[in-house]
């Protein structure tokens, strides 16, 4: 015990054990320890992400057949090539329509599908499966698979087609070939889409339906007006993934149609490759690169920003 008004002494230790002052700054060391923690990620990133595009970047601005030693800098000639090229602009119309197509077909059909495997129907679990296979197969199976489906000659979309006095894709045609890789493409992506939006609908609140079928509301409208604007954050996220990939499909087109009939399926990925890998002109491969990076980089800006007033997450 201690006398009144006399100080307190602190036990040894104590102070030792106290925060430092709210100005102080961190020692040297944990900024080192920081430092060190994180170096081998940001050192992978930097060589596998970032450089790559910076040298690509730099390849953009040169001359290069991939023989040479060097590359020979011609500043912006290859992008006033490319952007004044009209085989550049069927290009960038096929990869719109085609992206435009398979993204809003997975969508819809997706989200179509959630809604039926949602429903307490026998066999579901199977169905879910059978219908998230084919996103996970390997694109060049898919595609060969499907060359064999489409087939003229004997092929199954024939024999299912003929007796309906319907006539099956001709991938030898340049309307054709295109139909027929947006089909495959939506039969790799719908799983994907259905599962997500099906995983969305199993997590909703059923407070609000619940409220809705009192006040007198159908189905559909419970649907159109609850169940649909609380699903806003994953088709924002389902359109952004679907967007890029689908820009960047270039295996099923590998093997289905290698860019042809002419340019009929010729989409910036496989322009990208044509040029790199075929004319050598590794140039005008990297403009076209660099080109489609900022294309996806303005598609995804404007995504955000104008669903980012429409999506409302919790």
């Amino acid at each position: 015990m201690t006398a009144v008004g006399q100080p307190v002494r602190s036990r040894p230790g104590v102070a030792a054990q106290a925060a430092p002052p709210a100005g102080r700054k961190r020692p040297l060391r944990e900024y080192g320890l920081f430092a060190l923690m994180v170096a081998p990620n940001l050192l992978v990133i930097a060589v596998f992400a970032y450089w790559p595009i910076l040298y690509n970047a730099y390849l953009s601005l040169t001359d290069w057949n991939m023989i040479a030693v060097r590359p020979t800098f011609v500043g912006l000639a290859n992008y006033a090539r490319t952007l004044t090229d009209p085989a550049f602009h069927q290009t960038l119309w096929v990869t719109v329509v085609f992206t435009g197509l398979v993204v809003a077909g997975s969508l819809v059909i997706g989200l179509a599908l959630a809604v039926l495997l949602n429903q307490p129907l026998a066999g579901r679990g199977v169905v879910r499966t059978l219908s998230f296979a084919p996103h996970v197969l390997s694109g060049a199976a898919v595609a060969t698979l499907c060359l064999f489906i489409f087939d003229p000659g004997y092929g199954l979309v024939r024999a299912l087609l003929d007796p309906l006095g319907l006539t099956a894709p001709d991938l030898n045609s340049s309307d054709g070939a295109l139909f027929g890789l947006v089909l495959v493409y939506l039969w790799k992506n719908v799983g994907f889409a259905g599962l997500i939006y099906l995983t969305g609908m199993q997590g909703l609140p059923r407070e609000l339906d619940e409220a809705a079928v009192l006040d007198g509301a159908g189905a559909w409208t419970r649907f159109r007006r609850v169940a649909l604007p609380q699903l806003r954050p994953i088709t924002f996220f389902l359109l952004i993934t679907t967007v890029i990939g689908t820009f960047q499909a270039f295996d099923v087109i590998a093997v289905m149609t290698g860019g042809g009939p002419g340019d009929a399926t010729t989409t910036l990925s496989w322009a990208i490759y044509s040029e790199g890998f075929e004319a050598f002109d590794a140039g005008r491969a990297a403009t076209l690169s660099i080109i489609m990076f900022v294309l996806l980089l303005i598609v995804t800006a404007v995504q955000v920003k104008v669903m980012e007033r429409r999506v409302h997450v919790g």
